[in-house]
């Protein structure tokens, strides 16, 4: 299934699951895919503006998070999934206090119109959209300790799939909408001062690139992720940063799962991810692992 950002960003770089909207890969019809993923990210150094440095106030930021996800087959191109991830992050120094709490819940629809084989090879083209809601009133200023950006979001990916063989290559486009937010204070500056609680928040483009080993029993994958901010403004000398800032980074990681002899409803996860550039971001590693268990709804067949 899938697919947080500066907090999200600073936080972990979100969670790769074992069915995500971002893989080429569909649950059957009827069958429901659904387990948790747990996460560890941290970072001691972070871009401010293009400038990377450390800050000696916040030490290590961290985070933990355990992502709820399901994924159903409404039919075999068409899949609906559903995430909702608890947040809790830490600083190692300074004085600001860690946040924790239910963030953002994302449903998704994937859909699959096209899988032909050519040759020895089976083409595929997905059509993804989404939506995401904050789940509670968490705080969104207050980065890099918040757990999230409050903003509602609408993203639509479009993703093609090659594989010959077990050897397969992934590349994927998306476009996320995100709605303006509102703080606690009445005025705030950005490059301007801004006589208003209401923030606008700049949309998102990301490009995704996975390749690697395909099986029934093990998939096994390298990812390359590159995340560009439509417009905001960088984190001002020495000082914190804020949710409308231009949030780019390209991350690099790898992703596995293992499918049990035996059990094939079962199923381990596991990767980890690092984020090599960025632009008002938090120089991320992240790992996680978890599982997942599919229940199939399909009438037994004597």
């Amino acid at each position: 299934m899938k697919k947080i950002y500066f907090c999200c960003l600073l936080l972990c770089q979100f969670i790769a699951n074992a069915q995500t909207e971002i893989d080429g890969i569909m649950m059957s019809k009827n069958q429901l895919c659904t387990g948790a993923i747990f996460q560890y990210g941290a970072w001691s150094n972070y871009w401010e503006g293009t400038f990377k440095r450390d800050n000696q106030n916040l030490g290590t930021v961290s985070n933990n998070t355990i992502s709820i996800n399901g994924n159903y087959g409404v039919t075999d191109k068409l899949n609906v999934i559903v995430s909702l991830p608890y947040i809790a992050t830490k600083a190692s120094a300074g004085t600001l206090k860690g946040q924790n709490g239910l963030q953002d819940l994302s449903a998704t629809i994937k859909y699959m119109p096209i899988e032909k084989t050519i040759g020895q090879g089976i083409y595929s083209v997905y059509t993804i959209a989404g939506i995401s809601i904050p789940t509670t009133n968490y705080v969104a200023d207050y980065l890099p300790l918040s757990i999230g950006l409050q903003s509602r979001t609408a993203t639509f990916r479009l993703m093609g799939d090659y594989q010959r063989g077990n050897f397969f290559t992934t590349v994927s486009a998306a476009y996320q909408k995100r709605a303006a937010i509102t703080i606690d204070r009445n005025t705030y500056f950005t490059t301007e001062m801004v006589y208003s609680n209401e923030v606008v928040m700049p949309d998102v483009i990301n490009i995704n690139l996975r390749t690697g080993y395909r099986s029934g029993r093990l998939i096994a994958e390298a990812i390359l992720d590159n995340q560009v901010t439509q417009g905001g403004f960088d984190i001002t000398k020495n000082n914190m940063p804020f949710p409308s800032n231009t949030m780019n980074s390209l991350r690099i990681g790898m992703h596995t799962k293992y499918t049990f002899p035996g059990k094939e409803a079962l199923s381990l996860v596991g990767g980890f991810n690092h984020v090599v550039d960025g632009r008002n971001v938090g120089q991320t590693n992240a790992i996680y692992a978890g599982f997942f268990y599919i229940i199939n709804f399909n009438k037994k067949t004597q």
